[in-house]
């Protein structure tokens, strides 16, 4: 019975999909639209199954590569948050599931859906260990990695960037959650998220044949 809801709900939320992405389309071709779903993958993509961060991620009703493979949905949109998903794995078991999920909708972006696959949510909480390392710096540069290993391919590859859930300002506390900081205030993820745009910066005008960053670029030190 269970079963039968789970496609049931499926089937539904991927026609609501649709009719919502043609219905954004017949008011404006040119936006942009995407699912924004976790990306997990469901029952019907079972060769995806060990992919996902348990055996509740199929059970949703949502499945990755059908949704995000409907005509009017322009990029597949993915999160990551492995402190939620595996929150009793340690750092390593984390850094290694999260490395297989970001791997697994790149390659479906490349192959099979032929699309940008964008991380609209990647969050990780403020644990520092013994050696001063945050782990949400090794978890965010697991993804930025990945993302720029396919993003300098001849041919672009399908990742195309990673959105930090969430950056703050000061004087906004009551906006913030378990994966909230101000950047400012953690120089090695600021640095981080400084090192990724430039990088990606740099392919961009490589592809478009731009000069170099000049000494007054953000980027000039960085390349």
């Amino acid at each position: 019975m269970l079963i039968e809801i789970i496609v049931v709900l499926f089937l539904w939320l991927k026609a609501w999909i649709a009719e919502m992405a043609a219905y954004i389309k017949s008011l404006d071709k040119r936006h942009l639209v995407t699912v924004g779903l976790e990306g997990f993958y469901g029952l019907n993509t079972s060769n995806k199954s060990e992919v996902n961060p348990g055996i509740w991620a199929a059970s949703l009703g949502s499945d990755f590569i059908p949704n995000s493979a409907i005509s009017n949905i322009d990029f597949a949109s993915v999160h990551a948050y492995p402190d939620s998903w595996i929150s009793h794995a340690d750092l390593e078991a984390k850094t290694s599931h999260l490395s297989c999920w970001v791997d697994s909708p790149i390659s479906d972006g490349d192959i099979a859906l032929r699309k940008p696959v964008l991380f609209t949510e990647v969050g990780s909480s403020r644990h520092v260990d013994e050696k001063g390392v945050f782990d949400r710096d090794v978890l965010l540069k697991t993804v930025c990695d990945k993302i720029y290993e396919s993003a300098k391919k001849r041919r672009a590859g399908a990742g195309a960037g990673a959105f930090i859930w969430q950056l703050l300002v000061e004087g906004v506390d009551g906006y913030s959650d378990d994966f909230s900081f101000v950047p400012q205030d953690y120089p090695s993820t600021y640095k981080l998220i400084k090192q990724q745009s430039c990088r990606l910066q740099s392919i961009s005008a490589k592809s478009k044949r731009q000069r170099k960053p000049q000494q007054n670029d953000p980027c000039f030190d960085q390349l």
